[in-house]
């Protein structure tokens, strides 16, 4: 964050200072909600929440270093800039240091399944030309979003943003706050159905990505999705096409995947082509590599470097397709961050590759905000899941029923033989599940954040991995 006095940072939220508060004490960041990662020169900002009220942790976070506390009350003597809500001031302080800094590039990046992935690969590959600044693991609604931004300094030279739709509106207020230049559009699926009602609304709200992209901007829009490759018409921003089809100008040609599930492909670009070797799990992480090379190469990345770069990225955020190896040859796919119908087909697809013919068991559970298509999704799910050749699903959580429904009758159509289960929760499923394993078994862990699933997953593993 550049520095600010807190004098300024009352101008810019509409605050008063309270408390001790001294008006030429300067902050300098971090920013930070959690009172525990506070540093000497941070600003912490009280939110309160289901669970904790960030203002009972006041003097806590200025006793561990804060310059003062951005609150939406009095918080005793504690040094302070009271405002009318903290969140919405704090999206006016981030909106009011991008615009200090004329010389960042924002990249905002959003889509219905892979934006965490897509912004993982797309930092890294802006890092190898300038000072990067990029959200840690998914911070990208109304409070992680002002706080990535936040971070900028005066050497940042890109700020690569993950933009989420929880409603109609939201991107648009995301991007009010740092502008970005390049836009990347993943997919619409069918996240969140429950409460936007169709695709096509899903559609018209991650399209208010393109809509914010300026005259001089690039829309990056993958050609393989109809829904996407409609908003061209949306923007006023120049257009550039990836996927996998002959007319993308980004484009993955001659796509192997390895017996561990990881894919393989040339990458075309307008200027050339170069081999990349994914160390991603499943053949979907191509369409986010193309993505990520897509806006890579029009920050002026040559095609050599992308590929390098892509061939060489690890998984960076938890809990995606991340695969573990124990000690019996067991194998443990912990895709557990979050599920949508989408993502569960990908998974199941990459299961099908890394598992080869060893037997494969998976871990799921209910999926969530699909409205009144909750039920016909879910049992879709099972259907998936019970003609997917496993030895073994578990389902887990009380509203089990639609996909244990959906598996039963393709276990009796396909005549498979996979052995059904319900768990109560995550240490039961553990539980039943360890005593089904043998050597050279693969699972599966997959299922919304709520359901805590990855919990599964590091129990099957413990401190076994390899």
């Amino acid at each position: 964050m550049i520095p600010l006095p807190l004098a300024r940072i009352a101008e810019i939220t509409s605050g008063a200072l309270t408390g001790t508060a001294d008006p030429r004490a300067v902050v300098r960041g971090p920013v930070v909600i959690d009172s525990r990662a506070v540093e000497p020169g941070a600003l912490f900002v009280a939110i309160k929440g289901e669970r904790a009220d960030g203002h009972d942790f006041a003097a806590r976070a200025v006793e561990g270093g804060a310059v003062a506390v951005l609150a939406s009350r009095q918080v005793g003597e504690v040094p302070a800039v009271v405002v009318a809500d903290t969140v919405t001031a704090m999206a006016s302080l981030a909106t009011a240091v991008h615009a200090a800094l004329p010389d960042v590039t924002v990249v905002g990046v959003t889509g219905s399944a892979g934006k965490t992935t897509t912004k993982d690969l797309l930092a890294r590959l802006a890092a190898r030309i300038g000072p990067t600044v990029a959200p840690v693991e998914s911070f990208n609604n109304e409070i992680g979003h002002p706080l990535t931004v936040l971070k900028a300094g005066e050497e940042t030279r890109y700020l690569v943003l993950e933009l989420s739709a929880r409603d109609a509106g939201h991107i648009t207020h995301l991007a009010r706050i740092a502008p970005p230049r390049i836009g990347v559009v993943l997919n619409v699926g069918t996240a969140h159905l429950g409460v936007f009602g169709s695709r096509g609304a899903i559609a018209r709200a991650k399209g208010e990505l393109v809509e914010a992209l300026p005259g001089d901007g690039v829309a990056v829009l993958n050609a393989d999705d109809p829904l996407v490759a409609a908003m061209a018409d949306r923007t006023e921003a120049r257009v550039t096409w990836y996927g996998r089809g002959e007319g993308a100008a980004v484009r993955a040609e001659n796509v192997t995947v390895d017996e561990r599930g990881r894919a393989s492909f040339r990458l075309r670009t307008p200027s050339g082509a170069a081999p990349v070797t994914l160390r991603l799990y499943g053949e979907h992480a191509v369409q986010n590599a193309l993505a990520a090379a897509a806006a890579a190469y029009e920050l002026g990345l040559p095609v050599a470097t992308i590929a390098e770069e892509l061939s060489e990225a690890e998984p960076r955020s938890r809990w995606r397709m991340e695969v573990g190896d124990r000690a019996d040859g067991v194998t443990v796919v912990n895709d557990a961050y979050n599920a949508n119908p989408d993502s569960m087909r990908a998974a199941f697809a990459a299961l099908d590759a890394l598992a080869g013919g060893r037997r494969r068991f998976a871990v799921v559970a209910a999926l969530r905000e699909l409205g009144e298509e909750s039920d016909a999704l879910n049992e879709e799910l099972g259907r998936l899941a019970g003609g997917a050749g496993l030895a073994g699903l578990l389902v887990v959580g009380a509203d089990a029923e639609p996909i244990l429904a959906g598996a039963e009758a393709a276990v009796r159509d396909a005549g498979t033989g996979t052995r059904l289960a319900h768990a109560a929760d995550v240490e039961r499923a553990a539980e039943e599940l360890s005593a089904l394993l043998e050597p050279g078994d693969v699972v599966l862990v997959k299922g919304p954040r709520a359901a805590g699933l990855e919990r599964v997953a590091a129990a099957l593993l413990g401190g076994d991995r390899r």
